[in-house]
């Protein structure tokens, strides 16, 4: 039986058998002993994505340290509220940094957990807070729903539409208002020339 341990960009966790492009962590351990989930969804405010393998080092999930958690790819991480992580995505996490709205110079790390945590969650600490936007203006990689269950990226003249799996399908890219999930930090990271890493669905054709 899969872990709840799928993220989807609304940044609620899932229980699904589809294999993740890349995984990350929300401070430490949230899950129960046996594997499963109480009310907790995070640890601490630094919710980081990182990639699959790094220096051999072997993990037993949802075990003692924390809880793993598993993304599609980068833009569904930062959709959800998280940042790459400086450990094992050093150079991502640095152009990530260098362009976060927060003042001149490169961003720290606490400074950057701080903002987007007030924009990943609405004041009860649990609910995803989305943030209205025209279509128009927005990045690729940043997501939206439009309908409030269903989530789509931003890629080009289209909206891809998420799945676990990979994108299904794209529609074109409607005019008009929407709402986003990406945390407008994030958004504006994106804006100004952050590359993330897609699924391979994500193609452009």
């Amino acid at each position: 039986m899969p872990l709840e341990n799928r993220v989807d960009p609304f940044g609620k966790l899932l229980a699904d058998p589809a294999r993740g492009g890349l995984f990350g962590n929300r401070g430490g351990k949230f899950h129960r002993d046996d594997r499963t989930l109480g009310s907790r969804r995070f640890v601490s405010k630094a919710w980081i994505c990182c990639v699959l393998s790094f220096k051999g080092r072997q993990r037993d999930v949802w075990g003692r340290y924390y809880t793993e958690l598993f993304f599609l790819d980068e833009p569904t991480a930062l959709a959800a509220g998280h940042r790459p992580c400086f450990e094992c995505r050093r150079a991502e996490a640095t152009a990530f940094a260098e362009q976060f709205p927060i003042g001149a110079g490169r961003a720290k790390a606490g400074e950057m957990d701080e903002r987007l945590h007030r924009e990943r969650l609405e004041t009860d600490g649990r609910s995803k807070r989305l943030h209205p936007v025209s279509l128009d203006d927005l990045p690729d990689g940043a997501f939206v729903t439009i309908e409030g269950t269903e989530s789509f990226a931003v890629r080009g003249k289209s909206l891809l539409r998420w799945s676990p799996g990979g994108y299904l399908g794209r529609v074109p890219r409607p005019s008009g208002r929407a709402m986003m999930l990406t945390p407008p930090a994030s958004m504006k990271v994106l804006a100004r020339g952050y590359e993330p890493h897609w699924h391979e669905s994500a193609a452009v054709p």
